[in-house]
């Protein structure tokens, strides 16, 4: 299981710069990338002639893509959505343009005590993305995230109950459970029909800090050897969060990683590499 062959990551956790995140994978014998922050902004953000450089850039690396790392469905639930919805399109487009079928996408920031109130407007908008999905043959995987609507499993469950299909999945992240007081080993029994894709960052309960896989409250090794069990062949995508990254404020709305908390200092290459030992560990204990 050490060789397991479908490892990718956020490379933009190693650098901006596209030949940087292109190198350090290679180096570490990694053959995807999940797609975020590139040269500067993120993938979908970038115009058609960008697209097309970053695309021949990966291709003449033997890199691919193994799914936009969008920011979709990353807005308040009272935030204007037309907009967004365009920025949708845009990404169905740079799926295609980028041979990747997957789109990471979220279910809307609510507060806690609005999320009942807010259900109906919740799933009419995702209902919008998985119609449009359909038509645009890509696939949409929900990730768990703190502040959204879906960032515990009985509410991921409902959205699946709801959307789940042939463009509707789900990606299962044991560090962002974690952070909401959501057990792990629970939320896996409630989606584990519907996981395509992981991300792999650990974080402990008492804290909140993310650390490697395995250092932490996620139940990582039990929960991925329960998935290759029942035949899971997806995506581990490395999302180490162990330094401060730029856009690393505003993915994680103030938290802070135990390195920076603690003042060391870790190269984004470093971290990455920390992240890919823990998780290649655990593949062979498995």
């Amino acid at each position: 299981m050490n060789s397991y062959e479908k490892i990718t990551g956020f490379a933009d956790e190693i650098a901006q710069e596209l030949e940087i995140q292109i190198e350090s994978v290679k180096k570490l014998g990694i053959k995807y990338i999940e797609m975020r922050g590139v040269d500067g902004d993120n993938l979908i953000f970038h115009s058609n002639d960008k697209v097309k450089e970053i695309k021949e850039k990966l291709d003449a690396a033997g890199i691919k893509l193994s799914a936009l790392g969008s920011p979709l469905g990353k807005i308040g639930i009272e935030d204007s959505f037309e907009p967004h919805f365009e920025q949708f399109k845009r990404a169905c487009e740079i799926a295609h343009m980028m041979n990747t079928g997957f789109i990471r996408m979220f279910s809307f920031y609510v507060d806690e005590d609005k999320r009942q109130d807010c259900k109906g407007e919740v799933f009419e908008r995702i209902g919008r993305f998985v119609d449009y999905a359909k038509q645009s043959d890509v696939v949409l995987l929900h990730e768990n995230e703190k502040g959204i609507y879906g960032e515990k499993a009985p509410q991921c469950r409902e959205l699946m109950d709801e959307f789940a299909g042939d463009n509707f999945k789900a990606i299962f992240d044991f560090a962002n459970f974690v952070q909401v007081d959501q057990d792990t080993l629970e939320a896996y029994d409630l989606l584990k029909e519907y996981i395509v894709y992981m991300h792999i960052k650990d974080a402990r309960r008492q804290n909140g800090v993310v650390v490697p896989a395995g250092f932490g409250d996620g139940n990582v090794k039990e929960i991925l050897g329960k998935l290759f069990e029942n035949g899971f062949d997806g995506f581990l995508s490395l999302e180490p969060h162990l330094f401060d990254f730029k856009g690393f404020d505003g993915l994680e709305r103030g938290s802070k990683t135990p390195i920076a908390t603690s003042g060391e200092v870790l190269s984004g290459y470093d971290g990455f590499k920390l992240a890919h030992e823990s998780l290649k560990k655990i593949l062979s204990e498995i």
